[in-house]
């Protein structure tokens, strides 16, 4: 097996793993947020109070990861989970108002922070220093099926626990992680890129210079800054969207008791996620352009959200969410690769973060907004609405593309583009001058 084969696996199971622990609640969260005594709004209080730990600590986690190691940043990350989830079960075990539950869902959000870019940003680097000619596109494209189908089995497990006490897919999520802590603490090394450890003389320079770097880098171009953007109003309405479904299909179906219903609609929304995914490698064959398949994917959730918005009947809006779903199979991998083939190496960490931040502060005001809108108007108007959002981006995409970008092409073994669109001229595989950075300063493209 090949140093890239190695790291590539490695990339799998950890994010495979990771994902299959986090997916045990995504399905019963909500109800079981109900279920300790929130209402409808102060559950997604609850929820926007995570987006908000996000935006906090997304850079200064981006940081850690950019100084102290992608690796150390990812084992912090599973520690804080472990530590925040086992929180929210002992919460429910008492009644003490929404306050506390915001708290831990900030730590929740400090958690996922130490793990957004940090592993992805492992992953380039270290492929960067073998022979790797493959997209990136093609191996986020495929993580995501690994973890897509982790979330399968994580949520029809969860439901099924759930179905016994809410309360055990947390507690199996917090078992799960001490796993993930095990298999990154043995697999997940360093390479590529070495960390420069931080002391009491230069922490505070070293921080503020990366951070600067970092944010630089993902807001001082006009694709990533409008990418930024338009990921903030579709995060926004995505979020609310994922959490609001579960209480409002299962009224829709009849039996708001019925947790298992919520583990099978969670399992078939992986389940297309994954075909989003295989729908990456096909379309790449025809069209070699990342805008293109992300303004399609973009309309396809827009159009989802209108469906469920428009029409209250179960049978329709669960195939409206999966189409929903399927588009953002399709644009994850996809918006991952073009990010990566748009930042160098020692910033890749912080940029990656400063763009989950934008889109944390679209989080929080989705979920405040609509979650008020849903408990005023009901659910269907909230999903109309983040439906409009959604569409507000397609223009932000377009003028992203008008950039002219290289990271928009997608580069590696793929046969050449027919995409009548496409002429931008060709580029390196490895190396390269974007948004301002010289020639001597690596540049991973895809």
């Amino acid at each position: 097996m090949s140093d890239s084969q190695r790291i590539v696996r490695s990339y799998y199971a950890i994010s495979g793993v990771y994902t299959l622990s986090a997916s045990l609640i995504w399905g019963v969260n909500t109800l079981f947020l109900l279920d300790a005594g929130l209402d409808f709004f102060e559950v997604f209080v609850a929820n926007a109070a995570y987006s908000l730990g996000t935006v906090l600590f997304e850079i200064p986690t981006g940081v850690v990861a950019d100084t102290l190691g992608r690796r150390t940043s990812f084992l912090l990350s599973v520690g804080v989970l472990s530590a925040s989830t086992l929180g929210y079960v002992a919460l429910s075990m008492t009644d003490v108002g929404v306050i506390p539950y915001v708290l831990v869902s900030i730590l929740l959000g400090l958690g996922f922070t130490f793990y957004s870019g940090a592993v992805d940003a492992w992953l380039v680097d270290a492929l960067a220093t073998t022979d790797w000619t493959d997209t990136l596109d093609h191996v986020f494209a495929r993580a995501s099926m690994f973890t897509a189908a982790a979330m399968l089995i994580g949520t029809v497990g969860g439901g099924l626990l759930g179905q016994l006490d809410l309360a055990i897919p947390f507690l199996a999520r917090a078992g799960l992680l001490a796993v993930v802590f095990v298999l990154a603490w043995s697999r997940m090394y360093d390479i590529g890129y070495e960390p420069r450890p931080l002391n009491r003389h230069n922490v505070v320079s070293e921080m503020t210079t990366t951070g600067r770097n970092g944010m630089r880098t993902a807001l001082g171009t006009p694709d990533l800054r409008l990418f930024a953007i338009a990921g903030a109003f579709t995060s926004g309405f995505f979020i609310w969207g994922w959490y609001a479904w579960q209480p409002h299909f299962l009224d829709l179906f009849g039996d708001p008791d019925a947790v298992w219903v919520a583990g099978v609609v969670s399992a078939l929304v992986a389940a297309s996620m994954m075909a989003g995914n295989l729908l990456v490698g096909r379309v790449h064959k025809y069209c070699h352009k990342r805008t293109t398949l992300l303004l399609w994917a973009t309309a396809g959730i827009a159009t989802g959200g209108a469906i469920i918005g428009f029409v209250e009947v179960f049978w329709v809006a669960v195939p409206a969410l999966l189409l929903m779903t399927m588009a953002l199979g399709v644009t994850m991998p996809v918006r991952t690769a073009y990010l990566h083939a748009s930042v160098p190496s020692q910033h890749r960490a912080t940029a990656v973060s400063t763009d989950s931040m934008v889109s944390g502060v679209g989080q929080v005001g989705g979920q405040l907004g609509l979650g008020a809108l849903g408990r005023g108007r009901g659910e269907p108007a909230g999903y109309l609405v983040g439906a409009a959002m959604t569409a507000v981006t397609l223009p932000l995409l377009w003028l992203a593309r008008r950039v002219g970008s290289p990271a928009d092409q997608i580069r590696g073994t793929l046969p050449e583009s027919s995409c009548a669109a496409d002429g931008l001229p060709e580029i390196a595989m490895v190396s390269g001058t974007h948004a301002g950075f010289p020639e001597d300063e690596p540049l991973v493209e895809a």
